[in-house]
């Protein structure tokens, strides 16, 4: 259940950041979820929603705007930008998870559909993500 952890540290992320900032609420929390991730997105949404806002009042009422970033690789070789499906990574469980637990395993599995080569970056789609936070403090006029 590490869907409970990722949450604990985006919201630590995020009422770090509050606190640099100077906010003493925060309203909306904006997280990408890494396609490599493979997370239970249920599970995540309802730690985030339920289960940890208590740990602080700043968050108190706290919306979350949760999106996945879909994973795009760039070939060292050729330099041709693709994803998920035109790599020929076939998506069944076993090679999703060893792909999740170590996302460099995908170098096993994928390869540039322009030059077949398995030489490549991992560009987007990979971790978990604080986009933004918005939020407001006592001195804010309005």
């Amino acid at each position: 259940m590490h869907e409970l952890a990722l949450a604990d540290s985006v919201l630590k992320a995020a009422l770090s950041a509050a606190d640099d900032a100077g906010m003493d609420r925060i309203d909306r929390i904006v997280v990408k979820i890494g396609e490599l991730q493979q997370i239970e997105r249920e599970l995540f949404e309802f730690s985030l929603t339920t289960v940890l806002p208590a740990m602080d009042d700043r968050l108190a009422g706290v919306q979350f705007d949760l999106s996945e970033e879909l994973v795009r690789f760039e070939c060292r070789s050729c330099g041709t930008d693709y994803g998920r499906n035109d790599a020929g990574i076939e998506g069944d469980g076993d090679q999703d998870e060893a792909i999740h637990f170590i996302p460099e395993l995908s170098h096993a599995f994928a390869r540039c559909p322009s030059c077949g080569s398995p030489d490549f970056e991992i560009r987007a789609g990979r971790g978990i993500t604080l986009e933004r936070i918005e939020g407001s403090s006592e001195d804010d006029p309005g």
